[in-house]
């Protein structure tokens, strides 16, 4: 299965990992703010998405990239069977309440639209307070926090991937 890489970035972070990811998956990456809109998603075999959360607290546009106008857009489109893993960045000391809390919304708007979401994490060995994130007890993708916990990046990357390319 031959994933994409899609992520918006408001401060490099997020296009740090993606490029960490287009490493260790052997694919390209797309700055979700160069893409020529939605059909360019619907239009790759199998999708990983990188997003940030920016605007904490919110109940919606949680990322504060153009992932926020993409989001409203996609469960419209039919990704009917489409693997898509998300993966999201936060900061869980600064913002332990909403830890990565825009991951979800990406899961919400690919689940509307039929997509086979891969790529859940179990929440432990993560600090945090709240996330939006996890559901039935899992994050519904990746979660990376490259301000407290950047010595676990490598190996999380290493084993989602592995994850994913057998959930795919």
């Amino acid at each position: 299965m031959a994933f994409t890489i899609f992520f918006a970035t408001s401060t490099g972070k997020t296009e740090d990992i993606a490029d960490r990811l287009k490493e260790l998956l052997g694919t390209d990456a797309k700055d979700v703010d160069s893409i020529s809109g939605v059909d360019e998603l619907a239009s790759a075999e199998a999708l990983v998405c990188c997003i940030p959360t920016w605007n904490t607290g919110a109940d919606e546009a949680r990322s504060g990239t153009a992932w926020d106008d993409l989001i409203t857009e996609i469960p419209d489109q039919d990704f009917a069977g489409k693997p898509v893993a998300i993966l999201g960045l936060g900061d869980s000391s600064g913002y332990g309440d909403y830890f990565c809390d825009a991951m979800e919304e990406l899961y919400s708007a690919f689940q509307k639209s039929g997509a086979k979401l891969i790529g859940q994490v179990s929440p432990e060995g993560y600090t945090f307070d709240e996330s939006k994130s996890v559901i039935d007890g899992k994050f519904c993708g990746l979660p990376i926090d490259e301000d407290n916990e950047s010595e676990l990046t490598d190996q999380r990357l290493s084993s989602w991937v592995a994850q994913i390319n057998s959930e795919a």
